[in-house]
């Protein structure tokens, strides 16, 4: 009776050597938050209200709840497309999306592959008293490709995937679609570029020298005072005869000192 009392209690472990596998949705939250740091965008903008808390804040007289009648959403036009972020090796993405869309052209997918954008803004230098034009990227390496989710294929994403310069769609073989929030803001970003202008991509500074290359004061060197970006003008502290004159240029007047 007592060996039965002392009988050892059995022990039973589950295996804990487990193969661990990265799931889909924490690389797509790894690289969607690259995305949101490039973007300048936080976690609170894409926080929307409930219904609930909407509810809760609306309240008769009497402090009784007041039921808030749903409205039906509009029903969009069209197929549902959405915005597919593609990495690729940086300084090829004009190139890339040339290649991209040709592929799309012969294969007639326009109608399932709206779009691709390399998102660019216009930047211009003075040079020689000469404004030079050009544009830049403004998240290099990156691509937005939309697309239509119900009918992007496989055979679709491989052609883009394979084209030579491509690295991969976010979510690899099996695309993610950008956050709403994402493709707005950089959408957004794009058309406020292209409003505003050209933007200098080497503005001058307060402080550092130039050389007047046009005007009565052409050849003469002196020191950056103040900066109008509206105007496109600046004040420039030159010496003549030993004494310091203030004088007031436009941009394609002066050259940056080598």
């Amino acid at each position: 009776m007592e060996d039965e009392l002392q009988k050892p209690e059995e022990e039973t472990q589950e295996p804990q050597n487990q193969a661990e596998e990265t799931a889909p949705e924490t690389v797509a939250e790894d690289v969607s938050a690259e995305l949101d740091d490039m973007l300048g965008l936080d976690d609170d903008d894409s926080e929307v209200p409930t219904d609930a808390a909407i509810a809760a804040e609306a309240t008769t007289e009497d402090n009784v709840p007041v039921a808030k009648e749903k409205e039906e959403p509009a029903k969009p036009a069209g197929p549902i497309t959405k915005w597919y972020s593609l990495r690729v090796i940086s300084g090829k993405e004009r190139k890339i999306k040339e290649r991209v869309e040709l592929e799309i052209q012969r294969n007639n997918w326009g109608e399932f592959v709206r779009s691709i954008i390399v998102p660019t803004e216009k930047v211009y230098k003075i040079r020689n008293g000469k404004k030079m034009i050009s544009e830049r990227n403004i998240l290099p390496g990156y691509m937005m490709v939309e697309a239509t989710p119900d009918n992007f294929t496989g055979e679709m994403i491989a052609a883009i995937a394979n084209t030579p310069n491509v690295i991969h769609f976010l979510g690899k073989t099996n695309p993610i679609p950008m956050r709403d929030v994402e493709a707005h803001r950089l959408l957004g970003k794009v058309d406020e570029n292209s409003e505003l202008g050209e933007q200098m991509v080497e503005p001058f500074i307060v402080g550092e020298t130039v050389k007047i290359i046009d005007g009565p004061f052409s050849e003469f060197v002196g020191d950056v005072l103040e900066v109008n970006d509206d105007k496109k003008k600046m004040k420039v502290m030159v010496k003549i005869f030993g004494r310091g004159t203030e004088v007031e240029l436009n941009y394609t007047q002066v050259d940056k000192q080598q």
